[in-house]
């Protein structure tokens, strides 16, 4: 299990603003590991919670790339119906993959050429209760968290799509959010995002709630590793 919020709370975060250290443990929420084979439709959750997933089935398990094996999300047309929920892997709702008011972290290991889609979120833009999501315009890693209090949204400043393994950890605490790219902090923004609770599924790999018509699905094209969840 990787624990990334003390890495990221009393390094990260204390080389600049907007937060100061923090030195909690990390408690894991859930661990995907995304090394299921083949035709598998199933993802499992290492960490202990029983957080699994359904692997879409438009979703490449067993995909191998440069020495590890993961999930491949093939490249869809933006804005073009029909919607593709096999594109996705949805986890149900739990009430655990809510941050709710605690420090709350998502780590991921990705590699991408494409230039856009979601990567990871809960809830949507206007979900009742908040959401959070990871995104990649352009290339470049967003980290968003909207809560009672507003939102706050830390953008990394340069693109990663060069077809590279990246590790990209997205984190929340009570005085703000950062970003880090490959263990270094790139971005942050300072404020209280106020509690996050909604009844929605997390995806994998986009949009739950899209018909690519009014509102567009933001597919993710590219592969991923793993993804931790953890929370302090």
């Amino acid at each position: 299990m990787r624990r990334w919020l003390p890495l990221l709370a009393t390094t990260i975060l204390m080389a600049g603003t907007p937060m100061a250290a923090h030195a909690s443990p990390a408690a894991p929420i859930a661990y995907w590991a995304m090394d299921e084979p083949y035709g598998a439709s199933r993802m499992s959750d290492s960490s202990g919670n029983r957080l699994d997933g359904q692997i879409g089935r438009e979703v490449g398990a067993g995909v191998t790339t440069q020495g590890a094996t993961g999930y491949r999300f093939d490249r869809l047309e933006p804005d073009t119906p029909p919607a593709h929920p096999g594109h996705l892997v949805v986890v149900p709702a739990d009430p655990a993959l809510n941050p709710g008011e605690r420090d709350f972290a998502v780590t991921l290991r990705l590699r991408t050429t494409g230039h856009f889609g979601n990567i990871i979120q809960k809830g949507q833009s206007a979900t009742e209760g908040g959401n959070f999501k990871l995104q990649i315009p352009n290339g470049k890693v967003q980290c968003s968290f909207r809560g009672t209090r507003g939102v706050l949204e830390a953008d990394a400043p340069y693109a990663i799509n060069d077809g590279a393994w990246h590790i990209v950890t997205c984190v929340r605490v009570s005085t703000g959010v950062a970003l880090a790219i490959d263990g270094q902090r790139v971005a942050g923004r300072q404020g209280w995002t106020g509690a996050i609770r909604n009844n929605w599924p997390l995806t994998i790999g986009g949009k739950l709630d899209c018909d690519q018509r009014t509102v567009g699905c933001d597919y993710y094209a590219g592969d991923l590793d793993w993804v931790s969840i953890e929370t302090a």
